[in-house]
């Protein structure tokens, strides 16, 4: 599969269609997906100089849409159109036929998202999980493709035979590719095993901002914790995880941890590319949905931001303990919305703005709560030289502070009911 060359076409001229198809369901209105659809094809730089609705009454089982909105289309070629994004998942051969009837190169919405990430990914992690979506989307599309791959080559193996033909030594290709950058990615998943690990140890409790994509994770990941991670008005501003130590209210020190945004039908390649990276989730301590309520879909986008938690493990997000959701973007909404939402807030929503800064500190506070609930605060000082019971505390509370007097060791530490109880059983 051929995508866009991003440095060579800086400005391609694209036509931008979202097929809505008779009494098919879809959880964002056309209109918004429409609108979503241009946005992404917006962050790799395309000229969108047509976009539309195209209603269709039945799927054409060679070309998807239908012979009026491909007349739609064709005028379009005459105006520079080089390139047209549909938003659904279309097969190679629709694919292929469509490009021969238009004259024109077509992707539809999972390689524009490829596309995207293959942009945006700077860390090996990231660029060995983009690559790796990239070659099993491509594998997908190598079936009944392209007349050239019914070829054969002549085969050199012991059992002769008509040799296999392109299609299998292309799939074979990929097939090694794959199983090289899934060895790759294990080392690096390995590394980041041992991460955590040193991180528990510690041990800073982990908050992980999670959400739709330009809900505006990463410019309240930059406010609360100094940074300059890379936030724009952008679909998928933000791919490679990044995590930061912040300080509470109380003193408490907490890491950061900033993902990559989700979106209403996100890739199953994609999915499973980044699972190791949104692995990362499910070990927090803290789980933060940063919703833009300023945005008309902001429900629908919170339903599929739940979805796809839900595909990584969790178990009835809304109910879990560890689950807080920050409605971002008060900024821009009027004074009215903003009462309602100050007098109907849950205890587990916070209103704020991570551009202005408003409602921040009641956010970081909201946290500190949070993570205190259930625990206990104790202050004891142990022996220097009772080097068990020193490493029993580190490994099974959280020190707020130690303090070193000759040869003894005071310790402000943090600690749930049933592991205070068990320290209490061995100081008796």
């Amino acid at each position: 599969m051929a995508f866009v060359d991003i440095e060579k076409y800086p400005r391609v001229k694209a036509a931008v269609i979202f097929p809505e198809v008779v009494g098919e369901y879809t959880a964002l209105s056309s209109e918004a997906r429409l609108e979503e659809i241009s946005g992404l094809a917006l962050a790799i730089n395309l000229d969108v100089v047509f976009r539309e609705i195209i209603k269709i009454r039945t799927v054409k089982p060679s070309t998807f849409i239908g012979q009026g909105a491909l007349d739609k289309i064709l005028p379009l070629v005459e105006q520079g159109v080089e390139l047209l994004v549909i938003d659904t998942r279309i097969s190679p051969i629709q694919q292929r036929n469509l490009e021969k009837k238009l004259g024109l190169k077509v992707i539809d919405r999972t390689a524009l998202i490829l596309e995207i990430f293959g942009e945006r990914a700077q860390t090996k992690e990231g660029k060995l999980q983009v690559e790796l979506a990239h070659l099993t989307y491509q594998r997908s599309r190598l079936v009944r493709s392209w007349t050239h791959l019914e070829r054969q080559r002549g085969g050199a193996g012991f059992l002769g035979g008509p040799g296999e033909t392109q299609i299998e030594l292309d799939r074979r290709i990929i097939d090694d590719k794959i199983i090289r950058i899934k060895k790759d990615l294990e080392k690096v998943r390995l590394t980041r095993s041992i991460q955590r690990s040193s991180r528990l140890k510690v041990p800073y409790p982990i908050v992980a901002l999670v959400g739709y994509t330009n809900a505006g994770k990463s410019t309240l990941f930059n406010r609360l914790s100094d940074s300059n991670v890379f936030a724009k008005d952008l679909l998928f501003a933000t791919l490679d995880t990044s995590m930061r130590k912040i300080t509470l209210p109380s003193g408490r020190d907490v890491i950061l941890s900033d993902t990559v945004g989700f979106i209403s039908d996100l890739p199953h390649e994609l999915v499973m590319a980044f699972r190791a990276t949104l692995e990362e989730v499910l070990n927090a301590d803290l789980v933060v949905h940063v919703r833009d309520i300023a945005g008309e879909n902001s429900r629908e986008q919170k339903q599929d931001v739940l979805k796809v938690l839900e595909s990584l493990g969790f178990q009835n997000i809304e109910e879990d303990r560890r689950y807080i959701e920050v409605l971002n973007k008060i900024d821009i909404l009027d004074m009215e919305r903003k009462h309602d939402l100050s007098l109907n807030k849950k205890t587990y929503m916070a209103p704020l703005s991570a551009i202005s800064g408003e409602g921040c500190a009641d956010f970081l506070q909201w946290i500190d709560d949070k993570l205190s609930a259930d625990y206990d605060v104790l202050e004891l000082e142990v022996g220097a030289s009772n080097g068990k019971l020193i490493a029993w505390i580190y490994d099974n509370t959280e020190v707020l502070t130690n303090v070193i007097k000759e040869d003894r060791i005071r310790f402000k530490i943090k600690l749930d009911v049933a592991t205070n109880s068990k320290l209490q059983k061995m100081l008796a």
